[in-house]
């Protein structure tokens, strides 16, 4: 299948953005708001409230959504897929005005569950059994009790989020996708995306690297003005918000969507920052296999023994799903759908969202995945990574619509143990250079995941921090906290060079969703640590994991593990899945000291 008709099928949706059934779902959702407004309003805070009643009332809430959210996803999955159309913009502009409308209507519903009595919330419990399904719900929208407003003033706010932070967010992904990045290659000049030339910095050639590196520095500061502009605002609003809400520290806001105590984050980061030695002695090394005095940010992701042939897709198709089903023949068909009913937009072009997602969080509506596959074996990792995503969302369909989203730390487990068992797959059918190369290209994906996103975490808490103690931060001032947050990282194995210093500016979840990075960092040491146990108990793992994934957002993460063995407050915990990142550098570094003997 050529890789320019790798798009996905949307008509589960809509047919187009024009489609009449668009503006029924609409007004439908808008006419149900107002009808659940007079009936529930002013009602759910009461001294007689009954279970039943409760219970009518949040099914009632869930169907809304569900209708709401549906133009919604459609929206976001057709500005994702080309953002240099206005009409695209404008639509989903249109939408997201439509559906913040519809939340304002239903905004005194979180707002009377938060404030329902305790003693009366227990009573109805009792009374009630059906309303058990929501118990996870009621209880994480009432976490968040001592942080609201008044309901004219979350009004205003969700009203004044379409001007204020989604714009910019909008503005944000507007320019990236539409940046265009000069670059020579061998006396060729040639016009890039984002993703493209983010590709060529793991080109085997050095040159072709430096020249990545500068077009990607230019590129960026070709729009630092903008882009600067634009986290100043975000930070600065950030900050505004957790002052009006009384948050105690910038994270706080983040870890109790994530259903995590500081105590958890701190530890995971500290245990992060505690092994960065791991990183200096694996670029140590691969400083010694590439023969260079010095490694810079040019040389990071240089190949190592490099496999010279490109993956199509097709190929990218078959190891995936053949790796899954050596798993779970049911892992192995929900990823099937994916191709087979086009559910993947996978074809790079310029208009199109960098990086890759998986979109979900309508239980009776499949999950669609965007990425840009350019043929590397690294992308034969992210296409694993959010069929990952895919099954998790396909597995907790099962759940109400509040719950079948996990929490963000959890939401990283199946699409990186997806990877690990793609990666498990490649490495038995390879040859000692190949094994090299996939271990070396496993290392530097786990140290992204773990390492790199801590010093991001470490990055954007500094940010937030310099912003509100200092005001309005130039371009240099945040350059200067990124590049020290991220040298800190390699300690003296990598020297990031100057161009390095600007790379935050493409980097979206700084200005998406605050403090979202360190979920990747928990994701990837928790799916070691579950990727162990896999190792260890064999096929009776398979049925546990596979529940694990259907439980969806239905526990805290806490709970979810415990019921798997782990307990995460716990440094024991972390250290077991950084013992696995430590044995991967171990076996890699066996398998190339026996290389160079057996050249010997």
């Amino acid at each position: 299948m050529e890789l320019n008709r790798i798009k996905w099928n949307l008509n589960n949706l809509y047919i187009a953005i024009d489609d009449p059934k668009i503006s029924e779902d609409i007004t439908k959702a808008i006419k149900m708001s107002e009808d659940f407004a007079d009936k529930y309003k002013n009602k759910i805070g009461i001294l007689d409230l009954s279970g039943e009643f409760l219970f009518n009332a949040i099914k009632e809430y869930e169907n809304i959504l569900k209708i709401a959210y549906k133009p919604d996803m459609y929206a976001a999955l057709v500005f994702s897929a080309d953002t240099s159309k206005p009409e695209n913009g404008a639509f989903m502009q249109k939408i997201q005005e439509t559906v913040s409308a519809i939340s304002i209507k239903l905004m005194f519903f979180d707002l009377e569950i938060m404030a329902i009595p305790e003693n009366i919330l227990e009573n109805a419990f009792k009374e009630e059994k059906k309303l058990e399904i929501y118990a996870h719900h009621i209880k994480t929208v009432r976490a968040f009790n001592p942080y609201k407003l008044s309901e004219p003033e979350e009004k205003i706010l969700e009203e004044k989020a379409n001007s204020g932070r989604r714009a910019f967010d909008r503005l944000f992904d507007q320019v990236l996708s539409n940046a265009q990045f000069d670059i020579e290659i061998e006396g060729e000049s040639r016009i890039m995306s984002e993703s493209e030339v983010l590709t060529l910095l793991r080109d085997p050639n050095r040159d072709i690297r430096a020249a990545a590196a500068t077009s990607l520095t230019k590129g960026l500061l070709n729009h630092s003005t903008v882009l600067t502009f634009i986290f100043n605002t975000l930070v600065y609003d950030k900050s505004v918000d957790d002052r009006l809400r009384n948050y105690s520290y910038p994270q706080e806001s983040r870890n109790l969507s994530n259903e995590l105590e500081k105590e958890v984050v701190d530890l995971l980061i500290k245990t992060c920052t505690e092994n960065y030695g791991l990183v200096s002695k694996f670029y140590n090394l691969k400083k010694k296999i590439l023969g260079m005095d010095k490694l810079t940010h040019i040389d990071r992701y240089a190949p190592i023994f490099e496999s010279h042939k490109e993956i199509s897709f097709d190929k990218g198709k078959e190891i995936v799903l053949e790796s899954f089903s050596k798993f779970s023949d049911v892992f192995a068909k929900i990823a099937d759908d994916f191709f087979e009913y086009s559910w993947i937009d996978a074809e790079p072009r310029t208009g199109k969202r960098g990086g890759a997602f998986c979109m979900s969080g309508i239980p009776e509506i499949n999950p669609y995945i965007m990425m840009n596959y350019m043929n590397k074996q690294d992308d034969v990792m992210t296409l694993a990574h959010e069929l990952g995503h895919g099954i998790h969302a396909c597995l907790s369909a099962k759940q109400n619509l509040f719950d079948c989203t996990s929490a963000l730390p959890v939401a990283e487990n199946a699409s990186t143990f997806g990877e690990m068992l793609v990666f498990e797959s490649l490495v038995e059918k390879a040859n000692t250079e190949e094994k090299l190369a996939l271990y070396a290209e496993k290392i530097e994906g786990v140290f992204a995941t773990i390492f790199r996103q801590a010093a991001m975490y470490i990055f954007e808490s500094r940010l937030h921090e310099a912003r509100r103690t200092l005001g309005e931060l130039s371009i240099e001032q945040i350059s200067d906290i990124w590049q020290t947050s991220l040298q800190e990282m390699f300690g003296d194995s990598v020297e990031l060079g100057e161009e390095h210093k600007y790379w935050w500016l493409y980097v979206s979840h700084f200005t998406s969703s605050p403090f979202y990075v360190y979920a990747y960092s928990f994701g990837e040491l928790m799916v070691l640590s579950l990727y162990s146990l896999y190792k260890n108990e064999g096929e009776a793992f398979v049925e546990k994991y596979t529940n694990l994934l259907s439980q969806g957002g239905s526990m805290s993460p806490v709970k979810l593990l415990e019921n798997v063995g782990f307990d995460i407050k716990k440094p024991a915990f972390w250290k077991e899945g950084m013992a696995v990142v430590e044995k991967l550098i171990s076996d890699f570094e066996l398998i190339y000291e026996n290389c160079s003997n057996s050249i010997d």
